[in-house]
């Protein structure tokens, strides 16, 4: 199956290593706590077990405020310049769009700063193939509110 590949960067006035740890560290309602449009904020993290971000392999569920979950596994930890996840087992509004995701968080120097670049590979469903145009646009307003959460955090 073909996957669709959505990508949305920013660059703040922080360093790699605070960068890096913040976005992988921070609980996610705080960073993707507002809906955009039909994507639903993030609810609440359960099932994780201990500090998220220590070792590949592990894994939570998460809870959209519809009602919805995905299964997020750690698959990258390369500490400060990227990690990356695998987004399974959805439920609720994307599960008829969307089968997997995979996700990839980079951090690269920017002047003196750094760029934050978050992408999904989205493995979308036999009737998701045909909304991937509209879910694309939604996903980059939903990720232009989290780059907008994250420079919240991060220059705090």
């Amino acid at each position: 199956m073909t996957t669709r590949r959505l990508v949305k960067a920013r660059t703040f006035p922080v360093s790699v290593e605070r960068a890096y740890d913040i976005v992988l560290t921070t609980p996610l309602p705080e960073i993707f706590g507002r809906r955009y449009f039909a994507i639903a904020p993030i609810k609440e993290v359960t099932a994780q077990d201990g500090t998220w971000g220590v070792s590949v392999g592990q894994s939570r569920t998460i809870h959209l405020s519809d009602g919805g979950t995905m299964q997020e596994t750690l698959t990258v930890l390369d500490s400060p310049r990227r990690f990356g996840y695998t987004m399974s087992n959805i439920t609720g509004m994307m599960k008829p769009l969307v089968s997997a995701a995979d996700g990839t968080w980079t951090f690269d120097a920017a002047g003196t700063g750094v760029r934050v670049t978050w992408t999904w590979e989205v493995t979308p469903t036999s009737v998701g193939r045909a909304a991937m145009p509209v879910f694309a646009r939604l996903w980059s307003g939903y990720a232009r509110q989290a780059m907008e959460e994250i420079e919240r955090i991060v220059v705090r």
